[in-house]
């Protein structure tokens, strides 16, 4: 008779905890899309700093414009609606629509500027007063954004929240930016090429700075855009008013046609160029 052999516990495999990517904290992650999130707004390439600068000049001349054709109230009613309707239509696009997002950015350059001047030449508001009180809103509305998601970087635009935010700023900086822009031409009595010239040099600031001197990138960003507002302003001002004023004397509504036409022509480039890309890659 032999001994019955051990019984030995059935050997399985040890069981661990399922592993699971940890969580940053909002203020510290990555401003990159989310996985399944389209981005809503282009790509930081040097065409997005020219079609930038031209919507600027084409806001501004348009915004002289219409005040002087139809009134400046008016002029914030029409404007008004026609922004409302643009941003309506951006915000139901789930990814970036080229000729969509620049029209929004168009109407947000044609009402903040008749607005900001409307601010003075109807309230009697000094530039220096609005200057400061544009940026204090710009301030506010910069840390409500990073208060709320964690971040401003524009990587990070796939949410209507986020781009409801975004287009706060930016409305923010035109008024800025229109404030500022007549704050040196008239005010201090740089005139309009004056102004230009400044804000050129000012404008390559931020890029230098976050190159050279570890300035981030998301502080350059906002910084070079608030400078694009006065400085694309300035030159289509400069084109736009009579001689006697120190221009080109070529008028408003010709400066905004010229412009305007310029902004359709490259927006139209790029949206055929991608497509080209796109059935090559195909």
């Amino acid at each position: 008779m032999t001994a019955p052999e051990p019984q030995t516990e059935p050997q399985t495999e040890p069981q661990t905890e399922p592993q699971t990517e940890p969580t940053a904290h909002p203020a510290t992650a990555t401003p990159l899309a989310r996985p399944g999130h389209l981005a809503r707004v282009p790509e930081l390439t040097v065409l997005f700093w020219v079609l930038k600068i031209l919507t600027t000049g084409m806001g501004e001349t348009a915004s002289d414009y219409l005040a002087h054709t139809i009134g400046p109230v008016i002029a914030v009613g029409l404007s008004g609606i026609a922004l409302v309707a643009a941003l309506a239509g951006q915000l139901s696009a789930r990814r970036y629509v080229p000729w969509l997002y620049w029209t929004t950015v168009a109407m947000v350059s044609v009402f903040g500027t008749v607005a900001a001047d409307v601010a003075h030449v109807g309230l009697g508001v000094p530039y220096a007063v609005s200057t400061v009180a544009f940026a204090v809103a710009l301030a506010l509305v910069l840390w409500l954004w990073h208060r709320t998601e964690g971040t401003l970087s524009v990587h990070s635009i796939d949410t209507t929240r986020r781009e409801l935010f975004y287009w706060a700023t930016v409305l923010t900086t035109f008024a800025l930016g229109t404030a500022a822009g007549d704050l040196t031409a008239v005010t201090l009595g740089l005139g309009y090429l004056g102004s230009a010239v400044l804000f050129a040099v000012a404008f390559a600031v931020p890029a230098v700075a976050h190159l050279r001197l570890g300035l981030g990138a998301v502080a350059a960003f906002w910084t070079a855009y608030v400078i694009t507002r006065p400085l694309g302003a300035s030159v289509a001002d400069w084109m736009g008013v009579s001689v006697a004023r120190g221009g080109l004397g070529l008028g408003t509504g010709a400066v905004t046609l010229a412009w305007a036409a310029a902004i359709v022509i490259i927006v139209g480039a790029a949206v055929v160029s991608g497509r080209a890309r796109a059935a090559s890659a195909d």
